[in-house]
């Protein structure tokens, strides 16, 4: 079983341009038949969840709280009760593949993570790292983040 992890900003609010980018990663990831992971919250987590969702995907959210609310998206609820310690789980999950859209310090340290743990990291509009193939033009980045997919 394949799987992607999305990560980015939580706070994207649903007619954002973030949030509907994200939207298209998950029907991306869904239509080539792998599981999607996010942090099960707002903004592109959810944005995420729901285009995997509007193509038969499966979601999986890893919850930062012991309580199983999250978006409502997700099929698989896993609450960790470690805050932004569960960032590491999201990324970690991911067989080789993260998506980071938009975000925070939240969405950095999971870009850390994910290539100290040797995982292709793939972004639009996020942090601007070594290591990490950040582009700016959307259908440039979903282009890419097609061909990725399609090599998986």
């Amino acid at each position: 079983m394949k799987v992607v992890s999305v990560i980015g900003d939580g706070g994207a609010p649903e007619g954002s341009s973030l949030y509907q980018v994200a939207r298209e990663v998950g029907r991306l990831v869904a239509k080539r038949g792998c599981v999607l992971v996010t942090g099960g919250l707002l903004g592109v987590m959810e944005g995420a969840s729901r285009g995997a969702k509007e193509e038969g995907g499966l979601t999986v959210g890893i919850l930062p709280h012991y309580e199983s609310t999250s978006n409502p998206y997700v099929d698989i609820k896993i609450p960790s009760g470690m805050g932004h310690a569960r960032n590491v789980i999201v990324v970690s999950s991911a067989t080789k593949l993260v998506v980071a859209v938009g975000g925070s310090y939240g969405t950095l340290s999971e870009i850390a993570f994910a290539l100290k743990l040797g995982k292709t990291v793939v972004g639009f509009n996020t942090w601007e790292i070594e290591g990490i193939e950040n582009h700016e033009n959307v259908e440039t980045f979903l282009s890419r983040l097609s061909s990725l997919l399609r090599s998986f």
